[in-house]
């Protein structure tokens, strides 16, 4: 048996560090200046912790702002904790890492999509690879953020 190093997960996971780092700087500091997130994550994830009716009306996905208000922001190793508001109706989500399909920061364009494969694949990295597509915004945005694609440094 041939041993491979897997760099999609490898790059996954180092992605996924990133935005705990992000995170908890946020909690610890706030948002500077104006930065914000949407942050689109997977609702079927088995640890994905939301109100019935929001899993309800987003039975697949669900894209959330991270901005003007949150509140009781906790980072873990594995996941994150927040209260966001949704109507005047203020709502515990508790989200893991692996979850999270795309994280943007509009304010700077910075952007990370994370592509899933099917387990019945044999791991290959190209299927893995950071897409160039820009990720699905709130519909109330104006803002374009673009996706870093790791393409243009490959050789």
């Amino acid at each position: 048996m041939s041993r491979s190093i897997d760099y999609g997960n490898l790059m996954h996971t180092a992605m996924r560090g990133l935005i705990k780092q992000v995170l908890q700087d946020v909690a610890d500091n706030g948002l500077p200046g104006d930065h914000h997130f949407f942050i689109t994550f997977d609702t079927r994830h088995p640890d994905v912790v939301i109100a019935d009716w929001l899993r309800d009306r987003y039975a697949e996905e669900m894209t959330v702002v991270v901005q003007h208000w949150f509140d009781g922001l906790e980072v873990g190793d594995d996941a994150f904790a927040i209260t966001l508001n949704f109507g005047d109706s203020p709502e515990p989500l508790f989200i893991p890492y692996d979850a999270i399909r795309t994280f943007v920061d509009p304010s700077v364009e910075f952007g990370l999509r994370f592509e899933t494969q099917d387990s019945d694949d044999e791991d290959d990295p190209d299927d893995e690879d950071l897409s160039e597509d820009t990720p699905p915004e709130p519909e109330d945005s104006s803002v374009e953020a673009e996706v870093v694609s790791l393409d243009s440094f490959r050789k």
